[in-house]
């Protein structure tokens, strides 16, 4: 599951270069969740994470540029990505 999380930082870090690594480690892994999530709300069967991965991915194409623009706006991760970067 990590490796999942590295490439997609790395990844994300590519499309925004605003975000931290830490941040942008923190995007990967709410943006999985909440997919993991929705899809399961749905009644859907989970497909693997190889398909979560290009959802993610799909996602950070779409929206990565602007997300650091996005976490001051939506208290609801405003909270989880406006903390001091962990050394």
């Amino acid at each position: 599951m990590n490796d999942y999380y590295e490439r997609l930082t790395a990844y994300l870090l590519e499309k925004n270069p605003d975000l931290t690594e830490a941040k942008a480690r923190t995007w990967v892994e709410l943006l999985w969740e909440d997919f993991e999530t929705t899809y399961a709300k749905a009644g859907r069967k989970y497909r693997g994470h190889e398909m979560a991965e290009r959802i993610v991915r799909s996602l950070i194409d779409q929206h990565g540029s602007k997300l650091h623009e996005f976490a001051g706006k939506n208290p609801k991760y405003a909270h989880m990505l406006h903390d001091e970067e962990v050394k």
